[in-house]
C-alpha cells in the first residue's frame, strides 16, 4: 500500500511498538501501515462514518468521534504518539486541539497544508481568488478547512503554547524541502513535545 507523502513521513518517524492515537485517521491507511510495518498498538478517531467503517473493515480499532469535542475524554499520557495528519485546518479551536494532543500523548505529530506556499500566494495575488491546489483540492465554499495557516503561523502557535518542536519535515510534491519551507513547501509536518 502506498501512503500519501505526509503519511509516509509520519510512518518513518513513529517507532516500533509505540502506542498510537491517530486523530482524523480517515480510512485507517496510516494505522494499517504502522500495524504491519512497526507492530504499533494503534487506535483511531474519525468523524466520517464511511471512513470509520473502512478502517474497522481493515481490522483497526477506530471509533467515530469529533476531535473538537471528544479529545477531553482521553486520559492524560494514554499514548506514546498522537497523530493529527491533514486535519488541524478543519478544527474549530486549533490551539486547544494541539494542547490536548500533548496532554494525551508524550509526542504529537501534526501535518497540514502550508497556506504560505508560493502557488497559493500567486493564486491570491494574481488571480484574486482562493487557490485550488494538490494539497487544497476543493473550492473555498466546499472545503472543511476553516483555519488555514502557514508554517510560520504554526511555529508562532507552538511558541505561544510553550510547545517544543522536536523535528519538522517539509514536503512539496512528495519531496523534502530544506530551504525557505514557508515559501516552497506545500505541506508541513511537526513533531511536538511538551516544553
Amino acid at each position: 500500500m502506498t501512503l500519501r507523502p505526509d503519511l509516509a513521513a509520519i510512518a518513518a518517524i513513529v517507532p516500533e511498538r509505540a502506542r498510537v492515537l491517530d486523530i482524523g485517521c480517515g480510512d485507517g491507511a496510516l494505522l494499517a501501515a504502522l500495524r504491519t510495518d512497526k507492530a504499533v498498538d494503534g487506535r483511531g478517531i474519525e468523524l466520517d462514518g464511511a471512513n470509520v467503517a473502512a478502517a474497522v473493515a481493515r481490522g483497526l480499532s477506530v471509533v467515530q468521534g469529533d476531535a473538537d469535542a471528544d479529545l477531553g475524554d482521553y486520559p492524560a499520557d494514554a499514548f506514546d504518539w498522537v497523530i493529527l495528519s491533514d486535519t488541524l485546518q478543519a478544527m474549530r479551536d486549533p490551539a486547544r486541539v494541539v494542547a490536548e494532543l500533548l496532554r494525551i500523548g508524550r509526542r504529537a505529530v501534526v501535518s497540514f497544508p502550508n497556506f504560505g506556499h508560493w502557488r497559493v500566494r500567486a493564486s491570491l495575488m494574481f488571480g484574486g481568488r482562493m487557490p485550488v491546489t494538490q494539497t487544497l483540492p476543493v473550492a473555498w465554499h466546499a472545503t472543511s478547512n476553516i483555519h488555514l495557516c502557514t508554517i510560520d503561523d504554526f511555529r508562532a502557535l507552538t511558541r505561544d503554547l510553550g510547545v517544543r518542536v522536536e523535528r519538522s519535515v517539509f514536503l512539496s510534491r512528495g519531496r523534502r524541502v530544506e530551504v525557505q519551507p514557508n515559501l516552497r513547501a506545500e505541506q508541513a509536518l511537526f513533531v511536538l513535545t511538551r516544553a
